[in-house]
């Protein structure tokens, strides 16, 4: 007898989550079924859960995430059941001007699993196949499957960087989208790769994962020393990935002449440069860019393939270290009041079997 109801975390308003029954989903034309397996909560999650930021509600949250085929519609034909996956959670109308021409992470029209449409905090997703990416169970664990996204956040950074490897790379940020960075950066050959953070312990992590160099930025004379570092040149590559005023400032000053500077971090403050640092971008003729979200045509993008391979190949690292906690998806609840009073040391996730 076909089940018609399942489990889910579900969100009614602030730090109001009940794990309860829902209907479960139908799988239509293009679409699969996947039994979610783990499910790693987001910082974009938090304010939904602590400061009303969700679109709606009730709403199950949660997209980033892993898990097991359990069923595929007629017309599919590069899945099956039994096919272990990863979920793209960025739906683009596939019709605007951006998404025709590749541009997916600009559609105006999209949606979202776990933000504008229901997520992966349950027993079951269904979602279009095109958005499952595939990967080998014998190398990778569903616990590091479910961080595919930041790892995938990370090298596309690396891809509007332009960079092309070698050169002195610097990391500013060391937190997950920056260890992610530092290890694309390793992968593809950087020279060296100097990471600064404001947590000594953290940069201590760093290393071991890694990192040639790092430095607090909050000692003095670490400008002194990231140049020294450069034989007083500056760095070929910068990667800003915390989305803070002063990192975002000492990225123009660290930077050498005729480099790349790229914004991955998005801030949530007023970011502001004085004259002084702002002409050095001139001066210099760096080129600076960003990047948003991690996907390129055609759809998802080589970033989510890459990820895979890399990680089933452990060049790319997801280790234990990285997990603050894991909880059931019964007690997503109390997972998310770790983050009640700020952020956590690494990613908590939730699980439904391992």
């Amino acid at each position: 007898m076909e089940e018609t109801m399942m489990k889910a975390a579900v969100l009614y308003g602030d730090e109001d989550i009940r794990y309860e029954d829902v209907p479960m989903p139908q799988v239509h034309a293009g679409e699969i079924k996947v039994h979610v397996r783990a499910a790693g909560i987001c910082g974009s999650d938090v304010p939904r859960v602590f400061q009303s930021g969700a679109f709606y509600y009730p709403i199950i949250l949660g997209h980033e995430f892993s898990g097991e085929v359990v069923e595929v519609a007629d017309d599919v034909q590069d899945l099956k059941v039994g096919d272990y996956v990863v979920g793209a959670p960025l739906i683009p109308c596939m019709k605007c001007e951006d998404c025709l021409r590749g541009n997916y992470a600009s559609c105006k029209k999209y949606s979202f699993m776990g933000s504008k449409q229901q997520g992966a905090f349950c027993d079951y997703i269904v979602m279009p196949a095109v958005h499952a990416v595939p990967f080998d169970r014998k190398n990778i664990s569903f616990k590091q499957a479910a961080m595919f996204e930041p790892a995938t956040v990370a090298i596309h950074g690396v891809f509007c960087a332009n960079y092309q490897g070698g050169g002195e790379v610097a990391i500013l940020g060391g937190g997950t989208i920056g260890l992610f960075t530092m290890q694309w950066a390793k992968i593809f050959g950087a020279k060296r790769i100097t990471v600064f953070d404001i947590d000594d312990e953290r940069l201590s992590f760093l290393r071991n994962y890694g990192a040639d160099n790092t430095l607090n930025t909050r000692k003095e004379h670490f400008l002194e020393e990231a140049l020294a570092i450069t034989g007083g040149r500056g760095f070929d590559y910068v990667f800003e990935t915390a989305g803070q005023s002063p990192t975002m400032n000492i990225a123009f000053q660290i930077a050498a002449v005729k480099s790349s500077v790229c914004f991955i971090g998005n801030p949530h403050k007023d970011v502001v440069f004085d004259p002084v640092t702002w002409e050095l971008m001139n001066r210099k003729e760096f080129r600076l860019t960003a990047s948003w979200m991690s996907y390129s045509a055609p759809y998802p993008g080589r970033e989510w393939p890459l990820v895979a391979h890399f990680l089933g190949e452990n060049q790319l690292k997801i280790t234990d270290e990285l997990i603050y906690k894991t909880y059931s998806m019964s007690q997503a609840k109390e997972a998310f009041m770790n983050y009640k009073n700020g952020p956590v040391p690494g990613k908590i996730l939730l699980l439904n079997g391992e």
